[in-house]
């Protein structure tokens, strides 16, 4: 078996802003990373899925339905976007001005793949990019936030050497080579409002009820072939390709809602859900069945067409998903006490109704359950002390089904670096988050074993981006 594949990702586009130009270069550079991988089990479903939730939810192992925090957006529940900062006018409900955020993440992945009965490991690695968002607030309790994020990567490259025999007599024919290859994935462009239903302070802190709503196109490609190659001393013959891409893409929607609690002065109680319904995608599929030969100048040249059908119409169904969880908080008080956050979720997919033009796959529902914590200190002027520390575990089973159910659990570690204000721009805030992840699929009973180390690098930047002018 042969495991690795080098992958030339897409430039993404960046957001030009005259007050985030360095975050353009910053795109810049990121946009040639280098992505070196190969997962096997990428080839059911629509691909190895990834995280769904921002650098900071990732140190908690991605707890994030009742998580709230206006220095970083989380796309996940919408219903959080009503939290973004926005200050009124004090004679007015007007908005005088609002703090607008960036938020983007990278991901820098080590896989390493075990066969139960083979000593011997395979081991890849890549970069890739992670998410692109930006929230602003519109008034008071009400945000809007938009982005661009990948939902799945299918990535894998598998030699097979074998001996064919004769179905009757069972002897030896000949020596085969096949090689599987699969390339493709899925991303979201996304946009998004979230506002409070309803609002009022208790314990001197504010009790509210909020909604929010997802929307956006969500667009994919799979590009999945066999190619063989009979191996004889003196007999020459065709290779041959089997080989089926497809594109797919149509409109995606979510929701999310969150009510938070005061409990005490300085603890809060935030209870969130979120989820969306079954979608159906539009695809357009070419299938090519062909025989070709090697060339060393030209690379595979065809020969012939078996068949060679292009622009199949057909339906991509993705299942239905929820998350629900709770965060209890409590608040940090500067130099005399610190905070802490506590939260769990829960997640269900129903993967055993996903369809690829009619067909299932090798795939099962699928649960998580995700346990996080963050930690800060008592806020005085010595900089670890504003160091906000993540801590959380998951556990559940993949949704890759193939023979026997595909255990996963995995454990995170996070940090939420302050970087210092500036006297040149006093209003721009920006945090650098990174989480450390380790996850275990598989075990003996399984074909493979996969073992995956994580580091996400997230810049989070906020900046006024509205204030009344008081003279012109």
């Amino acid at each position: 078996m042969q495991l690795a594949k080098l992958i030339t990702p897409k430039k993404i586009k960046a957001l030009h802003s005259k007050k985030w130009t360095f975050v353009v270069l910053i795109l810049a550079a990121v946009s040639p990373v280098f992505s070196q991988d190969n997962s096997p089990y990428s080839r059911y479903g629509i691909g190895d899925l990834v995280p769904s939730t921002n650098i900071v939810n990732r140190g908690m192992a991605g707890v994030s339905a009742g998580y709230i925090d206006n220095m970083a957006i989380n796309f996940s529940n919408p219903a959080s976007y009503s939290s973004f900062q926005a200050y009124r006018e004090k004679k007015s409900k007007k908005l005088s001005s609002g703090r607008a955020v960036l938020d983007l993440g990278l991901n820098f992945e080590n896989r390493t793949l075990r066969e139960p009965s083979v000593a011997q490991k395979f081991t890849t690695s890549n970069a890739l990019f992670s998410y692109v968002q930006v929230g602003v607030p519109l008034k008071q309790n009400w945000g809007l936030s938009f982005g661009l994020r990948p939902v799945s990567r299918i990535s894998y490259k598998i030699i097979r050497n074998e001996v064919l025999k004769d179905p009757v007599t069972g002897l030896p024919i000949e020596n085969a080579s096949t090689l599987f290859e699969g390339d493709g994935g899925s991303y979201l462009a996304s946009i998004g409002t979230g506002f409070s239903l309803f609002r009022r302070e208790k314990k001197g802190l504010e009790e509210k009820l909020s909604v929010g709503f997802n929307g956006g196109y969500l667009f994919g490609e799979k590009d999945y072939s066999t190619r063989r190659v009979l191996i004889n001393d003196t007999v020459e013959y065709y290779r041959a390709n089997y080989e089926t891409r497809t594109n797919y893409g149509n409109l995606y929607f979510n929701a999310g809602v969150q009510y938070r609690l005061p409990i005490t002065e300085k603890m809060m109680l935030t209870l969130g859900a979120y989820g969306n319904w079954a979608q159906k995608l539009n695809g357009s599929q070419d299938r090519l069945r062909e025989t070709y030969v090697y060339d060393e100048n030209l690379g595979n040249v065809r020969l012939d067409s078996v068949s060679d059908l292009r622009d199949l119409k057909g339906k991509v169904e993705l299942p239905s998903s929820y998350t629900i969880g709770f965060m209890l908080q409590k608040f940090a008080v500067p130099n005399k006490e610190g905070g802490w956050m506590l939260g769990i979720d829960f997640n269900n997919q129903k993967w055993e109704n996903y369809r690829f033009y009619g067909q299932s796959d090798s795939v099962q529902n699928k649960w998580e359950l995700r346990v996080g914590a963050q930690i800060s200190p008592v806020p005085k002027r010595n900089y670890f002390s504003n160091i906000a520390y993540r801590f959380g575990f998951v556990t559940g089973p993949d949704y890759v089904k193939v023979g026997k159910k595909l255990p996963q659990f995995g454990g995170s570690f996070g940090l939420g670096l302050p970087i210092g204000i500036s006297r040149q721009a006093p209003n721009q805030v920006t945090f650098i988050n990174m989480a450390f992840e380790y996850l275990k699929r598989g075990n003996d009973d399984n074909v493979l074993r996969e073992n995956m180390f994580r580091f996400s690098l997230g810049f989070s930047l906020s900046d006024i981006w509205f204030v009344k002018r008081k003279y012109d």
